[in-house]
């Protein structure tokens, strides 16, 4: 199985020491007990490294699943969140089934970082009632919750619990500054624990007593008339274990080389493990990424480690279930509270804020919403805002230049007017300057005032192509507008009918509209407005704007005959009836009539 199988056994037994008071607290933080958190970690860390998509990956209980669990507790009761679990395992697999877990790419960062530092605020604020030795308030909202503990310990002070707490906290948070490589979570606990029991702390409640062992797999939770009520809770647990285990492999991914996880496997691996934790009491797992980091950095290669993590967690289970109930609360309030400031990536957090303004709303939108609202909520509002102002940035880039009307190698003349994105009235359309042969070989002679040429640029689609284009529809006082479509990079339904309302009302004022460059792959949406079809009459349609060009010149030529006054007209234009040009005939049609 494993290519250096002695350095992932040690990488294995590393990340079991560093889970077990994690393990711990995050059962007790959840509701349903330290030994929940253990199942969850013995039997959801050996099927997820099993089954799961990461060669690398340790799963278990986590902060973030955690939040989510405290107010299902509340409502529903621990059998509600066995349920729960086991329905997001089912729904886990349905996704992987799906290829659902490709999405995960799509997340933007500044929606991580704010929904990790909201976790990270969330997970702090649940450890206030053990961190100060006060029985937990009632209430849902942790904000609430936290805030009426310190009342109550501002009432009659637990001094011992509040010094455990800060000595363990202190301890990971010092030592991990100057001895990364020690374990120090276990070195605070254990050190905790004997302090208490040599002297007799009375103020540190432990975590109780433990069953001495895994219970045998049971469905005896499972109330199907309850199922209705659990499917909201079921999609949010599901939504963030996905998110979470992704998110997990992919930090793992590039902590390392040679490695690439399978997203639709992990996502299998992840719904198998939430299927069976249930059964044995275990809370909804996930991918833990502080103990994939710590396994990566230990020398894992394989699914041995996390194997073995579970192994000898299973181990302490079986074997040191008695030493383990007299672990004080406060110490793991302080494992917990140490973890929830590890968790905070502050030069991630700074660089996000600084990057755009938009990626600091969406940092502060995301955290804010995980610490007021819930989790799953918080990363839709994260998704949507990030959503609608990449929107708005991707439809800004949607411009209207003036440019040189035949030179495709010529983006614009000395002293051409640019317009992004409004194109104002052009009185008398101002000529460009230059024409001549240095300019094109004279090619724009006979042409000033009467042809203009203008380059449509980036994207016409739904939020930006009203802006840019039906401004351009406004122009007056020329014969002939080319529109060069070269680099237009998408059009919509809506871009489609604003460039067909465009022709149409530039069309109605007696000017001829030409187009050039547009791409195959556009055709389809214009066609289907009718847009192409009304480009397409009389040839107006062309590969290159200097064809486009050369046919307006044409049609002034044909168009100045007519009028035989030698002046040069717009193509398809004749002379004004009452203040007005109209189309002239061709002479094949004339002769036709």
């Amino acid at each position: 199985m494993a290519r250096a199988p002695r350095r992932d056994l040690l990488a294995g037994l590393t990340v079991a020491i560093v889970a077990l008071p994690l393990a711990l607290g995050f059962g007790v933080a959840s509701g349903l007990g330290a030994e929940a958190g253990l199942a969850t970690a013995v039997v959801a860390g050996a099927l997820a490294a099993v089954f799961g998509g990461s060669n690398l990956q340790v799963s278990g209980p986590t902060g973030a699943m955690t939040v989510v669990l405290v107010p299902i507790v509340a409502e529903y009761g621990p059998g509600g969140v066995l349920t729960v679990g086991l329905m997001a395992g089912g729904l886990l697999i349905v996704l992987a089934l799906l290829r659902a877990g490709r999405s995960m790419r799509y997340v933007p960062a500044p929606v991580v970082e704010g929904f990790t530092f909201g976790i990270a605020c969330v997970i702090a604020l649940q450890q206030i009632p053990n961190a100060l030795g006060v029985a937990a308030p009632e209430g849902d909202k942790v904000l609430v919750v936290a805030w009426r503990a310190v009342e109550e310990f501002a009432g009659g002070p637990n001094w011992t619990a509040l010094a455990i707490t800060v000595g363990v906290a202190g301890l990971m948070l010092a030592g991990a500054r100057l001895r990364p490589g020690v374990p120090f979570s276990v070195v605070a606990v254990v050190a905790a624990t004997l302090a208490v029991q040599l002297f007799d702390l009375d103020g540190a409640t432990p975590i109780g007593a433990l069953p001495a062992g895994l219970p045998a797999p049971s469905l005896g939770f499972l109330d199907v008339s309850a199922v209705g009520s659990l499917v909201a809770p079921a999609v949010a647990v599901a939504a963030l274990a996905a998110l979470e285990s992704l998110l997990s492999a992919t930090v793992a991914d590039g902590m390392t080389t040679g490695q690439k996880h399978d997203p639709d496997r992990e996502l299998f691996g992840q719904g198998i493990a939430n299927l069976a934790a249930p059964l044995f009491g275990g809370v909804p797992a996930t991918a833990a990424i502080a103990r994939t980091a710590v396994n990566v950095r230990t020398g894992a290669g394989s699914r041995l480690a996390a194997l073995t993590h579970a192994a000898v967690l299973a181990v302490i289970v079986f074997a040191a279930a008695p030493l383990v109930s007299r672990i004080p609360l406060a110490a793991l309030a302080g494992v917990l509270l140490a973890t929830a400031v590890r968790m905070v990536e502050v030069g991630a957090l700074r660089a996000m804020a600084r990057a755009t303004r938009s990626d600091a709303v969406v940092l502060v939108l995301t955290a804010v919403a995980t610490l007021v609202l819930d989790l799953v909520l918080a990363v839709v509002i994260g998704l949507a805002v990030a959503g609608l102002l990449a929107l708005r940035a991707v439809a800004a880039e949607a411009r209207v230049d003036r440019v040189h009307p035949y030179d495709d190698g010529v983006p614009e003349l000395p002293g051409a007017q640019t317009y992004g994105g409004e194109v104002p009235e052009l009185p008398g359309a101002e000529p460009y300057k230059g024409g001549g042969d240095a300019d094109g070989g004279g090619e724009l002679a006979g042409t000033a005032g009467q042809v203009v040429a203008y380059r449509v640029e980036g994207p016409l689609f739904f939020a930006g192509a009203h802006r840019s284009l039906l401004e351009l529809g406004e122009i007056s006082g020329v014969r002939v507008v080319i529109l060069r479509m070269c680099r237009v990079t998408t059009v919509d339904a809506t871009g489609a009918l604003a460039l067909k309302d465009t022709v149409h009302r530039l069309n109605g004022r007696g000017i001829v509209v030409l187009a050039s460059g547009i791409r195959p792959d556009q055709r389809r949406a214009l066609e289907s407005v009718g847009a192409l079809e009304l480009l397409r009459r009389e040839g107006r349609e062309y590969a290159t704007a200097s064809e486009a060009f050369g046919a307006a010149r044409e049609r002034l030529a044909v168009a100045g005959a007519a009028r035989g006054d030698g002046a040069v007209a717009a193509a398809g234009v004749g002379p004004a009836r009452g203040g007005r040009e109209v189309p002239v005939a061709a002479p094949a049609e004339e002769a036709a009539r």
